[in-house]
């Protein structure tokens, strides 16, 4: 289940077809990115950003990741993880009311980047 989403009005993925796919074909890109390079290649390129951690900590963090398998090959958001997560909110008291994946769930733009 993913656990890291976007979202955008209808009128502004509407207006801004371009800017929604450039922004997905571009997280597309990093999840290319890691599904075709090493923990210890991922781990030198993310360093910068964890400035207080060192090198060996986020290849340790990292390699975890990739043996847990974490990352998807895409960003398409299928029906049955978004059933997962709809059941983890309704759980926690967090969900009211459940929403049809159809008339929540854009996958078009996702599956575009894939291509």
């Amino acid at each position: 289940m993913p656990y890291t989403a976007f979202s955008a009005k209808s009128s502004y993925i509407k207006d801004n077809p371009e800017t929604i796919q450039g922004f997905t074909n571009a997280l597309q890109k990093g999840m290319d990115y890691v599904n075709s390079h090493s923990p210890e290649e991922i781990a030198k390129i993310i360093a910068p950003q964890f400035e207080e951690t060192d090198l060996e900590t986020i290849t340790t963090i990292v390699e975890r990741y990739y043996n847990q398998d974490t990352w998807k090959e895409n960003l398409i958001f299928e029906e049955d993880s978004f059933t997962l997560l709809q059941n983890i909110l309704e759980e926690a008291g967090e969900l009211s009311e459940r929403v049809p994946y159809d008339k929540l769930v854009d996958i078009t733009f996702a599956t575009e980047a894939a291509k």
